[in-house]
């Protein structure tokens, strides 16, 4: 069982016990609220931070007047529990120090991360606005960073922004874009014994879902960084009766774009790809983020962790920072893969390689 917020005394000095302590808060999303009072108390202790709350979303803000001013941001939900709270210490084959259990990947180490860097840091050598978020793994309507920016959108003003998602202690650029669409194919319904009397729709679904198979998905190059896209169908749904021919097949199908395509483009490919359809109806539609690291900051930053930019393969928050002109990239502990898996662990060294890279970065003129 996890320990309720009031139970545990938070210690910011250290990333990787703070990494366990903030997993052993049970925060699926929906219920937030302890986590986030426990980061409220500690962040509203420190005299250099002002201090934002809205619902569960905490934002902290330095008021240095530095000339420019940098975005550093987590979510602190997770997908439901199985059986991995509260988390543990274990090591891997390769006799790697982690820690195992909800949360460790995505993604409460890099949460941990920014939370200690915000206390200690009282003076970096740019304007820091630190932000903890609710409601990230669930509809995006409810999440809580795009809840606060419609709200608050003063509190958001930046010129660099960097969304603490796991990469494996890496820098991944931008993100694609991602699209559902439901495909609607109709037919006519006619008892089973008599088939040649109706027109199965199920039978026509087929052509199309061949066609998807068929569909050889484009790499493309975006400022230097290469992103897969994708085109799969995802869920069908027909049938009425084991005696019946159907009379309508729903597909659903979910296309990840690159992020030079803006999304009425991506809309305008798939109405075009599906043309045959009966039906065609946009269900989620959200565009990507290009890179950014054409950006001074960027530049600054790439030079502080040390490794080669790579592409962000899904969608992430990033998203809603370029959709305001602010360049934004994804860095984080924890290998992205292991996101959600019941098994996820993050490597200690990549929390304390991450934690020793941003606050290098915080602290220099490369900032």
């Amino acid at each position: 069982m996890s320990q309720p917020a009031e139970h545990i005394v938070l210690d910011p000095s250290d990333p990787v016990e703070l990494t366990r302590q903030l997993c052993n808060i049970s925060s699926v999303s929906g219920d937030e609220t302890r986590i986030a009072d426990a980061i409220e108390v500690l962040l509203r202790g420190a005299a250099h931070l002002t201090v934002h709350r809205d619902a569960d979303t905490i934002v902290a803000r330095t008021e240095l007047g530095r000339a420019q001013r940098v975005i550093i941001a987590g979510h602190i939900d997770t997908v439901p529990i199985n059986d991995n709270l509260p988390v543990r210490d274990v090591v891997d084959d390769s006799g790697e120090a982690m820690i195992w259990g909800r949360g460790t990947v995505d993604m409460k180490a890099g949460a941990a991360v920014q939370l200690s860097l915000a206390l200690e840091l009282a003076a970096p050598t740019v304007d820091v606005t630190w932000v903890w978020y609710d409601h990230e793994e669930v509809a995006s309507e409810l999440n809580g960073l795009g809840r606060t920016l419609r709200n608050s959108p003063e509190l958001f003003e930046g010129d660099f922004a960097i969304l603490c998602e796991p990469s494996n202690g890496a820098i991944e650029g931008g993100c694609n874009g991602t699209l559902r669409v439901r495909v609607g194919v109709h037919g006519r319904r006619a008892h089973s014994a008599r088939s040649w009397m109706g027109v199965n729709a199920i039978h026509r679904a087929g052509e199309l879902l061949q066609r998807l198979a068929a569909y050889e998905a484009r790499t493309v190059m975006v400022d230097g960084l290469e992103y897969r896209e994708g085109l799969n169908a995802v869920r069908v749904t027909g049938g009425v009766a084991g005696n019946v021919i159907p009379d309508r097949c729903d597909i659903e199908v979910n296309y990840r774009f690159a992020p030079n395509q803006k999304a009425e483009e991506a809309v305008s490919f798939v109405r075009g790809f599906f043309a045959d359809a009966d039906e065609v109806e946009i269900v989620d539609l959200a565009d990507g983020a290009r890179p950014g690291l054409d950006a001074p900051f960027a530049l600054g930053f790439v030079k502080a962790v040390g490794s080669v930019p790579r592409a962000k393969v899904g969608w992430t928050d990033v998203a809603r920072f370029s959709a305001l002109g602010i360049p934004a990239v994804n860095f984080g502990p924890g290998d992205p893969t292991l996101a959600h898996a019941d098994d996820e662990r993050v490597p200690v060294a990549q929390i304390e390689q991450a934690f020793a890279s941003l606050r290098r970065w915080l602290t220099s003129g490369d900032a």
